[in-house]
C-alpha cells in the first residue's frame, strides 16, 4: 500500500504467516485438586497454550486427547476457547481420588498443528458420607429384672470416608438405661444395659444409635432399635386412695353396698396384675361378721347393725394380692366413720339435788345440778336445756359441758305454793328433733315470816247472860300461813289489870282459843265489853297479831213483870176503881201498867183478864191493859166487880204476875168526888212511872247511839258481804204488827216490832246476830244495830229464835 502523505511516501510490506509453529502450553505440568461432590460448572483448573503463528495458523483451541477414558467425558468438560476444565458430572472421592486427563491444545492452521499435555485432578475427599450402622446380633426382649450390664444387641459402624472424615463415634442418645461398650474389633460395639429395668416404668424402649464422623462438618447417622421390657412380678398391687375413709349410716340395711377400695397392679401385667381383695389377717371376727368384702370387685358390704353410740368409727385391714406365681400383697388401713341419725334423745340426770329450798333465799340460788347427755353426735348431739312452765326457776348453764344448774329466778313465798314440780325438757338440734323430760320436786322450805291471823278482826260474839262457870263462850280462831312450828299457834287474853277489866275473868285455852268465863254474866247489870287475845306462833323469832274481841250479852226471861200500877204490895198489886154507873160503853175505867226488865219478847207484856164476875160489862186490851166497859150499866148490875189481870211476858218460858182491880159502882156525884181525889193520886202515880221510863229510856239511847258508832266504824274498817233468804210472815198469833223471818244455816230467826216496817232487812253476820236498817237515802252503805240494844217500847225490837228450820 502506498499513501501519500504530504511529499513523502510510506510503503508497508505485510508478510503471510505460515503454520509452522505448533501450539506451546504455559506450564510443563498441570496439577490440581478438586474436592468431591464440586458443583457442577465448578472450574477445576484453566490450561492455556500460545502458538508463535498469526491469524488461523495462531488461534488455540482445547480439547480432550483421544485417549481419554469415556467416562471422564460424564465428569468433566474443557472449554475449547478458553481451555477452562469445568465439573460436568458428579465427583466422588470415595470411587475415586485421582484423574490425569490428557489435554490437547490444536491450532487452526492448514495443517493444523496440536501439542498435548496431562493434567492431573487429584480429588480431595469431602466428608459426604455419614457412618453405616449396622445391627449385627439383637434381642427384641429383655427381662426387667436384667442386670446392669447385660448385652441386648452387637452393632458394626462403618464410614466410607477417609482420615479424619472416616473416623466415627458411635453413641446412644437419649435418656436410656442403655450404652454402647466398645468392643475389641474395630468398628464394633456391644449394647448393654446401664441400670436396671423397670417395666412397669417403661415397657418398649426405642434405642437410638449415633454413628459421629468426626468431618467438618461432622456427619452422623442414626439407628434405632426397639428393645421390649419383659414383665417381672415385682409390684405390688396399690390403692387408690390412702388412707380409705368411708361413710356409713347407723341403721343401714344389712345387705347394701356402702362403698368398695380399688386397687390396682398395672405395673405389671397378666396373672401379676390381677387382684382379689380379702381382709387382713389381723382383722377382728366380730368386724369380718359385721362387713363383707367382694373379693373381684372390692365392694364392702354391710352384714350386720351399725350403731353410732356403740362404735362411732371402724378401721378395718384390707389386702389387696395379685396372683403372680409368688404373689404380692398391700395392706391398707379402711376407715369407717359411722354418720348420726338423731335416734338417741337426750339423757338428763341429776347430779346433786336439794329437795327443799327455803322460801328467803336470794335470786340465783343453785336448787339442783343436773348433767345432759346425748350419744347422739353433732348437731344431733347438741342439746338445748330448758323449763318450759312459768315458774320462778331458770337453767343455768354451768362452766362445765352438759351441765347445767338449776337456779332461783325471783322470789320464793311458800305460802303462795309450797312446792314445785319442775319439768325440765332437754331438746337436741336434730331434724326430727328428739327430746326429754324429767320431773323434778322443789319443795319450799317454810321460814316464820307470816304473822297468825284471825278469820274475823274484830270478833263480835253474843252471849247469853247467866251463863255456866267454866263454860266454852265462844271460840278464836287465827290462822298462820307458815308450817310447822312456824304455823303452831298459841292464845292468850291480854290483861291491861286496869280496874274494871272484862279480861280478868276471862280464860282462853292456848291451843284451841276456846274463850270461858269465870264468872256469870247478867245482863241487866253488863250488856257488852271488849278485849283482845294475842295469837302467838312457836317460830323463831316468835310472831303474834291480836284481835279485839267485842261480846254482846244477850237478854234472858229472867226477870218477871213488875206491875207499876195497882200498885204491888208482896208480888201482887191491887187497887180499886170508882165509875159512875151511868158511863156509857166503852168507857175507860183503868190502865194497868207493868215494866219487865228483860228486853225483846222477854220484855214484851200482854194483859188477859183471868178472872172477871161477869164478862159481858168489862174488856181488856190485851197489848196497852186497859180496861174499858162493854156496855152500860144497868140496875141490875152489881155495884162492885173484881177482875183479876194477868201479865206475863213472852219469853220461851213467860213469867207473868197478876193485879186485881175491884171496880165500884157509884152514883154520879160520888163518882165526881172520888174522881177528884184519885185524879190527884193517879197524877202522882203517873209521874213516879213516867220518870222511870225515861232514865230507863235515856240510858237505852246512850247505849243504842254508842252501839251504833262502834259499829259504824267497824264496818268501815272491814266490809263483809252477806247473803240472806227473807220470809215476810203477818200472822203471828194476832200480836204483831210486822214480823221478817231469815235462814242462817239450820235455824230460823224472826225479827218483829210493833212499828217495823216491812222492808227492813237482817243481814246474818258472823253469828247471825245483827240487824241491817237499809239507808233511806239510797246510798249503798248499811248500819249494823245490835239486837242487844233495847229499845222503848215505841221503837222495841225482838229477835224470835225457832230453832231448826
Amino acid at each position: 500500500r502506498i499513501s501519500r502523505m504530504g511529499a513523502a511516501i510510506v510503503l508497508q510490506i505485510h508478510l503471510i504467516d505460515v503454520n509452522d509453529n505448533g501450539p506451546v502450553f504455559s506450564k510443563d505440568a498441570y496439577t490440581v485438586t478438586l474436592h468431591e461432590n464440586a458443583r457442577v460448572n465448578t472450574t477445576v483448573i484453566q490450561v492455556n497454550a500460545t502458538d508463535l503463528d498469526d491469524g488461523p495458523n495462531g488461534d488455540v483451541v482445547y480439547s480432550f486427547s483421544n485417549g481419554v477414558n469415556r467416562k471422564f467425558f460424564k465428569l468433566f468438560d474443557i472449554n475449547q476457547k478458553t481451555g477452562e476444565i469445568i465439573v460436568k458430572g458428579l465427583i466422588d472421592y470415595e470411587e475415586r481420588d485421582r484423574y490425569e486427563i490428557e489435554i490437547q491444545a490444536s491450532d487452526k492452521g492448514l495443517p493444523p498443528m496440536a501439542t498435548q499435555k496431562s493434567v492431573i485432578i487429584k480429588i480431595v475427599d469431602v466428608n459426604d458420607n455419614a457412618p453405616d450402622i449396622e445391627v449385627t446380633s439383637f434381642s427384641s426382649s429383655i427381662p426387667e429384672d436384667s442386670r446392669p450390664g447385660t448385652t441386648v444387641a452387637l452393632i458394626s459402624v462403618n464410614d466410607l470416608d477417609s482420615g479424619v472424615n472416616g473416623k466415627v463415634i458411635c453413641s446412644v442418645i437419649g435418656d436410656v438405661p442403655f450404652i454402647l461398650s466398645p468392643s475389641l474389633q474395630d468398628n464394633m460395639y456391644s449394647l448393654v444395659t446401664k441400670t436396671p429395668l423397670d417395666r412397669e416404668k417403661q415397657s418398649q424402649y426405642i434405642i437410638t444409635v449415633v454413628a459421629k464422623d468426626a468431618g467438618q462438618p461432622s456427619l452422623s447417622s442414626e439407628n434405632t432399635i426397639s428393645v421390649t421390657v419383659s414383665d417381672v412380678n415385682d409390684n405390688r398391687p396399690e390403692f387408690s386412695f390412702s388412707p380409705y375413709t368411708f361413710y356409713v349410716t347407723e341403721g343401714n340395711n344389712p345387705g347394701a353396698s356402702v362403698f368398695s377400695v380399688k386397687a390396682s397392679d398395672h405395673l405389671d401385667e397378666g396373672a401379676n396384675g390381677k387382684i382379689v381383695y380379702s381382709f387382713g389377717k389381723e382383722v377382728e371376727i366380730k368386724l369380718q361378721k359385721l362387713f363383707y368384702i367382694d373379693s373381684t370387685t372390692g365392694e364392702i358390704k354391710v352384714t350386720g347393725e351399725i350403731d353410732y353410740e356403740e362404735n362411732k368409727r371402724y378401721e378395718i385391714d384390707i389386702r389387696a394380692s395379685d396372683e403372680g406365681t409368688i404373689p404380692l400383697s398391700t395392706d391398707k388401713s379402711v376407715i369407717i366413720k359411722v354418720i348420726d341419725l338423731n335416734d338417741n334423745p337426750p339423757e338428763i340426770e341429776v347430779t346433786s339435788f336439794s329437795k327443799s329450798v327455803p322460801e328467803d333465799c336470794r335470786i340465783g340460788t343453785t336448787v339442783a345440778l343436773i348433767s345432759v347427755d346425748d350419744l347422739d353426735s353433732g348437731p344431733n348431739g347438741k342439746v338445748s336445756c330448758f323449763i318450759p312452765e312459768d315458774v320462778p326457776f331458770a337453767i343455768s348453764p354451768s362452766f362445765q359441758d352438759n351441765m347445767y344448774a338449776i337456779v332461783t329466778n325471783s322470789l320464793l313465798d311458800r305460802e303462795e305454793r309450797y312446792f314445785y314440780e319442775l319439768t325440765v325438757v332437754a331438746k337436741d338440734a336434730g331434724v326430727p328433733s328428739l327430746l326429754s323430760e324429767k320431773t323434778i320436786t322443789v319443795a319450799i322450805s317454810d321460814v316464820n315470816d307470816n304473822r297468825p291471823q284471825f278469820s274475823v278482826s274484830p270478833y263480835i260474839f253474843y252471849i247469853t247472860e247467866n251463863n255456866d262457870l267454866g263454860a266454852q263462850l265462844f271460840s278464836v280462831k287465827a290462822s298462820d300461813c307458815d308450817d310447822s312450828d312456824n304455823a303452831r299457834i298459841s292464845y292468850h287474853v291480854y290483861r291491861d289489870n286496869s280496874e274494871g277489866s272484862m279480861a280478868l275473868f276471862l280464860n282462853i285455852n292456848s291451843e284451841s282459843g276456846d274463850v270461858t268465863a269465870l264468872k256469870t254474866f247478867d245482863f241487866e247489870t253488863l250488856k257488852t265489853f271488849q278485849f283482845q287475845v294475842v295469837a302467838s306462833d312457836s317460830g323463831t323469832p316468835s310472831l303474834s297479831n291480836n284481835v279485839t274481841v267485842n261480846v254482846f250479852i244477850l237478854d234472858q226471861n229472867d226477870n218477871a213483870p213488875v206491875i207499876l200500877y195497882p200498885l204491888s204490895s208482896n208480888g201482887s198489886a191491887q187497887g180499886v176503881e170508882e165509875i159512875p154507873r151511868n158511863v156509857n160503853a166503852g168507857h175507860l175505867v183503868t190502865k194497868v201498867r207493868a215494866y219487865d226488865a228483860d228486853i225483846g219478847y222477854n220484855g214484851w207484856l200482854l194483859f188477859s183478864l183471868q178472872e172477871v164476875t161477869d164478862h159481858s160489862l168489862f174488856a181488856l186490851d190485851r197489848y196497852t191493859g186497859q180496861i174499858r166497859t162493854l156496855r152500860s150499866f144497868t140496875e141490875t148490875d152489881e155495884a162492885e166487880h173484881k177482875l183479876v189481870i194477868l201479865v206475863k211476858d213472852n219469853g220461851n218460858v213467860s213469867l207473868s204476875a197478876t193485879a186485881t182491880v175491884i171496880v165500884k159502882l157509884v152514883e154520879p156525884k160520888e163518882a165526881f168526888a172520888a174522881s177528884d181525889v184519885k185524879s190527884a193520886a193517879k197524877d202522882d202515880e203517873d209521874s213516879n212511872v213516867i220518870f222511870y221510863l225515861m232514865i230507863t229510856l235515856g240510858a237505852v239511847s246512850v247505849l243504842f247511839l254508842v252501839s251504833i258508832i262502834v259499829l259504824i266504824a267497824m264496818q268501815c274498817s272491814k266490809s263483809t258481804d252477806y247473803t240472806s233468804k227473807y220470809l215476810s210472815e203477818t200472822n203471828y198469833d194476832g200480836t204483831l204488827c210486822n214480823s221478817i223471818q231469815y235462814r242462817s244455816g239450820e235455824k230460823r230467826y224472826m225479827l218483829v216490832g210493833p212499828r217495823m216496817s216491812i222492808g227492813s232487812t237482817i243481814v246474818p253476820g258472823s253469828h247471825a246476830n245483827t240487824l241491817v236498817l237499809p239507808d233511806r237515802r239510797g246510798t249503798s252503805e248499811e248500819v249494823r244495830m245490835s239486837l242487844l240494844i233495847g229499845i222503848s217500847h215505841e221503837v222495841k225490837l225482838t229477835l224470835i229464835y225457832f230453832g231448826s228450820a
